[in-house]
């Protein structure tokens, strides 16, 4: 697949570049985000890269020029993808309408109806097609892929593990949509695309935890006390938390008090996830397991 170099940009000794690509999955043009950190693109080593999914309304800007990455992606030597969170420029009827719905937000689901399934197949995209495209470009190493969110991004991390025991070596989310079929913007957005049935919705964290067996899955969320969604019962993290409770998948949920919705978030902590993942890659290289369990702060 033929990649257009939209931008390129030096930051923090390694440069921020912005690509777009024909998509054979969603059947228009993509742009996504890269950051490669110093020496990365003549071919030094293998580095390891975070998929970053930003939240409702969101393209791949928002988390580049927002979340402040960059220059712990350069230290750590980590390659960062930022993809868009929809496709965009389809000409389906009403796309553009709902700041939660249509391109404001393609909820990282394979559509099964019209007119949005030959489109919006963000799942496939982001799971199989984008990393592909990373790997065969760029020198990053496909066995140490980890995913990482925002909102319904961080939604979108949360499933694409936990739908692909094994694929990713960590994930973490900051403020995600946790379980969407609990929820009015996942009822929305799934009965959109996947159709009225419930029993198609397979795109749920809670749910897809609650029969998880694959191997050692451990998962950071760093939430805002004071977010407004969180309030009003979209975000629903404690259903997430007691369903891998019971799956003992170990989860680190870190209540941040006066945080909220915003960028904001994700900026303060961003440096501690790309930790953790750095950290959970080293030591699954190194054959151990790192400890992890609940706490609120």
């Amino acid at each position: 697949m033929a990649l257009t170099q939209v931008s390129s940009n030096k930051y923090c000794d390694g440069y921020q570049k912005v690509f777009e690509h024909g998509s054979s999955e969603l059947k228009c043009k993509m742009k996504f985000a890269i950051y490669l950190p110093p020496k990365a693109e003549i071919g030094y080593g293998k580095y390891s890269h975070p998929l970053c999914f930003a939240g409702l309304t969101s393209t791949e800007q928002n988390f580049i020029t927002k979340a402040g990455s960059q220059q712990a992606a350069s230290e750590h030597g980590i390659i960062i993808v930022a993809p868009d969170t929809s496709p965009r420029g389809c000409n389906i009827e009403g796309e553009d309408e709902s700041w939660d719905f249509g391109t404001g937000a393609g909820f990282y689901v394979n559509a099964t109806q019209e007119p949005w399934k030959t489109n919006y197949r963000m799942y496939p995209y982001v799971t199989e097609e984008l990393p592909r495209l990373i790997n065969s470009n760029f020198t990053a190493d496909p066995e140490k892929m980890s995913i990482s969110g925002h909102s319904m991004g961080g939604h979108g991390a949360l499933i694409c593990a936990l739908k692909n025991p094994g694929k990713y070596k960590s994930v973490s989310a900051f403020a995600p949509i946790c379980n969407p079929i609990q929820c009015a913007w996942g009822q929305k957005g799934f009965s959109g695309y996947l159709g009225p049935d419930k029993c198609t919705w397979e795109y749920d964290a809670t749910v897809l935890a609650e029969s998880y067996s694959g191997p050692e899955l451990d998962i950071l969320i760093d939430q805002g006390r004071d977010d407004q969604f969180l309030c009003s019962s979209q975000l629903l993290p404690d259903n997430l938390i007691a369903a891998c409770s019971k799956q003992k998948i170990p989860v680190v949920f870190r209540l941040q008090q006066g945080y909220d919705h915003s960028y904001y978030l994700i900026f303060s902590f961003i440096i501690d996830h790309i930790i953790d993942h750095i950290d959970h890659i080293k030591i699954l290289q190194n054959g151990g397991r790192r400890n992890s369990g609940e706490k609120n702060c």
